[in-house]
């Protein structure tokens, strides 16, 4: 593959090179409970969306990411996909255009310069919250309080549908961060789908299943993860 220079692409020219979709979901775990959820969200570059928005849950992407939580990830159109916890595993994939976040522009700057039309995207968690430390707090009353461990696709009810998603031998690149409040959902990925050798992802020095995130604090940090990034998915 032809060499580029990695430059930092403005988000401005990356909402014009690619298309986001995302499955949305909302989960009654109790009476008075109700959580907001997005399964999965497929980047795709925009001269390849018209004809493979329809198809994108069941193709084979370039290469998938699995990162901590969706974040502030929102859906750009009306949505009614209200179910009983039960009856998670009945959900179908339904597509719809996502507003693009932060994070997801630092992706398309990976897929820019790895050349890759098509990025899958899953989560240690489905639950949208976009602040860390309620997203924490909110996962493990969700677990102790609820018993609702199926907020994780790496959960054993929802084997069949990871597998659905993990399609193809593409590179798994692991971008979930670094926090250890996030180990019960680490061990929990790993048990789902151990770690090969075809994995990527930065590892945090020091630790065995910490791995940085694509969008650390500083300007400074998400240019040195792009770049370690592409050097990483080219070699």
């Amino acid at each position: 593959m032809k060499r580029q220079k990695v430059r930092f692409l403005p988000a401005e020219s990356l909402k014009h090179r690619f298309d986001v979709f995302g499955h949305f979901y909302s989960v009654i775990v109790a009476p008075k409970r109700v959580i907001e959820c997005r399964s999965v969200l497929e980047i795709v570059h925009s001269e390849s969306a018209p004809l493979l928005a329809a198809s994108l849950a069941h193709r084979t992407p370039d290469a998938v990411l699995i990162m901590m939580n969706p974040g502030s990830s929102r859906p750009m159109t009306a949505i009614d996909n209200r179910i009983q916890r039960r009856a998670m595993h009945r959900l179908p994939v339904s597509l719809v255009p996502a507003k693009p976040d932060t994070t997801q522009y630092q992706i398309m700057r990976l897929m820019h310069f790895c050349e890759w039309k098509h990025v899958r995207i899953l989560n240690l968690s489905d639950l949208r919250c976009s602040r860390s430390n309620e997203f924490f707090r909110q996962f493990r009353e969700l677990e102790t309080e609820t018993a609702y461990e199926e907020h994780s696709i790496f959960a054993p009810q929802r084997q069949e549908e990871l597998a659905q998603k993990l399609v193809g031998n593409v590179p798994v690149i692991r971008a979930w961060g670094v926090s250890p409040h996030l180990n019960p959902l680490i061990d929990r990925s790993l048990r789902g789908r151990p770690e090969t050798t075809a994995d990527k992802g930065l590892l945090k020095a020091g630790t065995t299943n910490k791995f940085l995130h694509p969008l650390p604090s500083l300007q400074s940090q998400k240019r040195a993860w792009l770049n370690r990034m592409v050097e990483q998915c080219r070699g």
